[in-house]
């Protein structure tokens, strides 16, 4: 449970306890990942408790990257947001997040169309760690997961000046196709085993 304090639009977090039946938690999707510069990030699930942590990791981003990933201006995330993103079933929603010494330095989620096998696919990392391997590693770990619960087809909308995002879909081993629609690229592929990610750009 969150509320907005009484002079900002800041949410302050109160960390939710799982309720009975929740979804199990994966904690098989849980490694320490190597990236560039010889560092290693601890990849895990997101959970419920995860929502200060969060909003940080949001309050870090530049404006930029914040406008990739939302693509209007939107610096604070909301108490629903909050919400929404730190609660998932593991199975048709899923997120990732990356962790250095404790702190989220990057998210990456799925959430698959409702009676689908299609999945749409979405990715931020904190500027400080753009360029190092994580978005590429976040999405071979989604890739199987979703994989192994049903999911067949990744998509995803990135800004067409997004270079770099798009770049990592390119050379990810996955046979990607592309659509453009004014300044936004559609972008879809099948994922499953026999496809390998190749190098991060981002």
């Amino acid at each position: 449970m969150s509320e907005s304090g009484p002079d900002d639009d800041v949410p302050i977090v109160v960390p939710a306890p799982v309720a009975p039946g929740a979804a199990t938690y994966p904690s098989d999707l849980e490694r320490d990942v190597a990236i560039s510069r010889g560092d290693e990030v601890h990849l895990r699930p997101i959970r419920p408790t995860d929502g200060v942590g969060l909003v940080e990791f949001h309050r870090g981003l530049s404006d930029r990257s914040v406008y990739r990933r939302f693509f209007f201006v939107h610096p604070t995330l909301s108490t629903p947001e909050v919400e929404h993103f730190t609660h998932v079933d593991y199975t048709d929603r899923l997120a990732l997040v990356a962790e250095d010494d404790g702190r989220i330095v990057a998210v990456g989620r799925y959430e698959r169309s409702p009676g689908t096998t299609e999945a749409e696919v979405a990715f931020v990392v904190t500027d400080g760690y753009q360029g190092r391997g994580i978005a590429t590693v976040l999405l071979a770990q989604l890739a199987e997961a979703a994989s192994a619960r049903g999911i067949t087809e990744f998509t995803a909308q990135t800004l067409a000046e997004n270079h770099a995002m798009l770049a990592v879909f390119r050379g990810s081993g996955f046979p990607v196709t592309t659509v453009m629609e004014y300044d936004t690229v559609n972008v879809r592929f099948p994922i499953g085993p026999g496809f390998t990610t190749g190098a991060d750009l981002l």
